[in-house]
């Protein structure tokens, strides 16, 4: 495996400096954090696609991957949506604009855009998964490259569907089908209620159609089950996994899968038919 994994890096160990310009608080645990590049050169050089993660740093806490939920048409800026759940991500969550952090990256095999663009796209997520989608949807809105996109999203009460902006932009400017799911409602929820792969009962997929998958790994395994019996071919199926990465570069060897391959270097985005047939995989 050869160093042009990592075309476009500089310098695949140094972290590089950047400063929280904004912060969103998306649900009681997921903040999304808009950072800017601070040096104009190593803005201008850093360039990522949809599906890469950074190593995110801060002073005396470490790193932690995160995957950008931004599109990469913004140049020297990335958001980073992040839920809160160890000492990492608990500091982060302690932070306010104007604070300043590091990272390393981008890492990762990214979403095959140019499979993805022009096709008719069914996105489904659980929860903080549709981070790493994000960044195909927006791409491909501003890129007006497809022909229908349907996103399906679940969450485990009406109080933690994360994104609210960005769903109510996407289904109000953009005219796109979006369904919610939660496990349990409220009072004040009029939707759906039960697992978000209840919502793929009344989906038509047509053939061609590209089906993006993020979530707990449960999830992952039933939707692409299910729409394997709704004919969509395994190359079809992507999705995107979570390992315990701490080096993203394929040293450390803690997202190893069984095998033999690192989540970092080979993923984290793989096809249902690379999952299932590794040795059909176009190793990097």
């Amino acid at each position: 495996m050869g160093i042009s994994l990592y075309k476009g890096i500089k310098d695949i160990f140094r972290p590089i400096g950047a400063k929280i310009k904004d912060i969103t608080i998306e649900n009681p645990a997921i903040n999304t954090y808009s950072i800017n590049i601070l040096s104009k050169s190593n803005a201008e050089d850093f360039s990522f696609a949809p599906g890469q993660f950074v190593m995110l740093s801060i002073p005396h806490m470490g790193e932690a991957p995160i995957s950008i939920s931004s599109s990469p048409t913004i140049k020297g800026r990335i958001d980073l949506s992040v839920r809160k759940a160890g000492a990492l991500t608990s500091a982060l969550h302690n932070m306010k604009a104007g604070d300043y952090v590091a990272i390393r990256g981008p890492y990762g095999r990214p979403f095959p855009m140019d499979k993805i663009e022009g096709k008719e796209l069914i996105f489904i997520a659980g929860g903080i998964g549709l981070a790493p989608l994000k960044s195909v949807i927006d791409y491909c809105i501003e890129k007006g490259s497809y022909q229908k996109m349907t996103i399906l999203y679940g969450s485990k009460s009406p109080q933690e569907i994360a994104f609210k902006k960005a769903i109510d932009k996407w289904r109000q400017e953009m005219a796109i089908d979006i369904r919610l799911t939660v496990d349990a409602a409220d009072r004040g929820w009029k939707g759906n209620v039960g697992l978000v792969t209840a919502l793929l009962d009344n989906i038509n997929i047509e053939e061609g159609t590209i089906c993006l998958l993020c979530g707990p790994p449960v999830m992952i395994d039933i939707t692409s089950e299910l729409l394997l019996s709704k004919g969509v071919a395994p190359e079809n199926i992507i999705t995107t996994l979570e390992r315990n990465m701490q080096c993203g570069i394929g040293l450390c060897g803690h997202c190893f899968m069984e095998d033999g391959r690192l989540v970092c270097r080979h993923g984290p985005v793989f096809t249902l038919k690379e999952l299932k047939e590794p040795g059909s995989m176009l190793m990097l």
